[in-house]
C-alpha cells in the first residue's frame, strides 16, 4: 500500500516528519561525518528556518506530543511511585526523640 501526503508519497517515517516539519530531519539532526563547516552551515540554515517560523519548535513539540498520545498512549499512564517513609535523624530503636 502507497502512502502520500497531499501530492507527496511517503516511503518512511522521516519523510512524514520531512513534511510535517517542512524541513529535512538532517537539517537537525545532522549527518554522520561532517565537516565542521557544513555543521556551521547546517546550523546557520536551521537559526534561519528558526528565524523566520518561530513556533516552529512549538509545533514539533505538539506534533511529537500527539504522535505518541496517539499510538502509545501507555506512555501518559504514569503513576507516582510511593516514597518510602523517612526516618528522622538521629532516631534511633530505644532512644526517644
Amino acid at each position: 500500500m502507497k502512502s502520500f501526503v497531499g501530492t507527496h508519497q511517503v516511503v518512511s517515517a522521516d519523510d512524514y516528519i520531512e513534511l510535517a516539519l517542512g524541513t529535512p530531519v538532517e537539517l537537525w539532526l545532522g549527518v554522520e561525518g561532517e565537516s565542521e563547516e557544513e555543521r556551521a552551515a547546517r546550523q546557520d540554515a536551521a537559526r534561519d528556518i528558526l528565524a523566520d517560523n518561530p513556533h516552529l519548535v512549538d509545533d514539533a513539540t505538539r506534533l511529537a506530543a500527539d504522535t505518541l498520545d496517539a499510538y502509545v498512549p501507555e506512555l501518559g499512564n504514569v503513576l507516582p511511585l510511593a516514597r518510602p517513609v523517612a526516618r528522622r535523624r538521629g532516631a534511633r530503636k530505644g532512644v526517644a526523640a
